[in-house]
């Protein structure tokens, strides 16, 4: 496992990075499975690991406190998010100071722990000036609660202005980014990857697998399987609507590259994204063990050039495939309401 300074935050991280979104009700109910799972994780040398307050309302959060228990925290690089809403009540989500100064405090309570090392921001708030989002962030860092933030799914020129706001405020500033990236959804290579390399920031993107897209299940005249995000997700599975079809021809050709290649679909979506320079650590979110063996060997394998170059002639750089819907990161002012004459 290879370790990667974090932007310049002076911590170094592995080059996976574990998500715990599925460990919880919305995906493993199992808490002694999580925990193996985690520990396993561990035993192969990942120290970085994700989650956010509102995976399972909490639940995962509560499974990690227990899971680095024993003295396993002081190894562990542990990454919280705040800013989802968690119900329909006002001022429970969003980036203010006092939903941040809230949901903190029940992160750290939940998570067995007196610090968060990385503390993010889920999605900016357009209803939130950044400067107060980052004067409540740049008090929790003084007070050492947590030891630096970021943020996550934020366009390029979102990230240029937060950091602008930062200088000119006297403000501690952004120091990660946490986008989409994976070999279907490569938008981010135009202009994310490239403004937080010059800004200095870690890279931890999520989605190497395209949601399962990758991981061999989804083929050319297969059966979609009616397990995992289908159903939560339909618009990015139907198989009918034209952009998914142009995926699913992708990925055919993909996993006849991987097995040219000596490799499994699964190894070659993970490698291709650790690969990237503007790339810090890739989250890998498995619900049961055989998924986490599975992604654990990506991390010793280095794609040949001629690998790469035919990854560009199935899907180009910076395109993404079916950007109405699987394009996480694109501003708030594309959205139908705010273009609307």
């Amino acid at each position: 496992m290879e370790y990667r300074p974090l932007g310049r935050t002076g911590i170094s991280v592995s080059e996976l990075c574990l998500g715990a979104m599925m460990f919880g009700a919305a995906g493993n109910p199992d808490h002694d499975e999580s925990i193996r799972i985690i520990h396993r994780a561990l035993e192969a040398g990942i120290n970085f690991i994700d989650t956010a307050d509102v995976y399972s309302f909490g639940e995962s959060e509560e499974i990690l406190g227990k899971a680095l228990t024993g003295g396993r925290r002081d190894d562990v690089v542990l990454a919280t998010k705040v800013g989802l809403p968690w119900d329909d009540r006002p001022n429970h989500g969003g980036a203010s100071r006092r939903w941040i100064t809230q949901s903190v405090e029940n992160s750290l309570r939940r998570l067995g722990t007196d610090w968060i090392d990385l503390y993010q921001i889920h999605r900016l708030d357009p209803t939130t000036d950044v400067d107060e989002t980052l004067g409540a962030l740049s008090d929790l860092q003084s007070q050492g609660k947590i030891r630096a933030f970021g943020a996550s799914t934020v366009p390029a020129s979102e990230i240029v202005e937060a950091q602008w706001v930062a200088e000119r405020r006297g403000r501690e500033r952004f120091r990660t980014e946490q986008p989409p990236y994976n070999l279907l959804t490569r938008e981010v290579e135009s202009d994310v990857l490239p403004t937080a390399q010059r800004y200095g920031m870690g890279v931890l993107t999520y989605s190497p697998l395209a949601m399962g897209w990758l991981t061999g299940r989804y083929r050319a005249g297969t059966e979609a399987p009616g397990t995992g995000r289908s159903h939560i997700f339909p618009g990015r599975f139907d198989p009918t609507l034209p952009a998914n079809r142009r995926k699913l021809d992708a990925v055919e050709a993909l996993a006849v590259l991987a097995e040219k290649a000596g490799l499994t679909l699964i190894e070659m979506a993970i490698a291709f994204v650790v690969r990237h320079p503007a790339v810090t650590s890739a989250i890998i979110g498995p619900r049961t063990m055989e998924h986490l063996e599975s992604q654990l060997p990506a991390a010793d394998v280095a794609l040949p050039i001629e690998v790469l170059d035919r990854i560009d002639e199935i899907v180009p750089p910076g395109v993404t495939l079916n950007p109405e819907a699987d394009n996480m990161s694109f501003s708030a002012a594309l959205e139908p309401a705010n273009r609307r004459r």
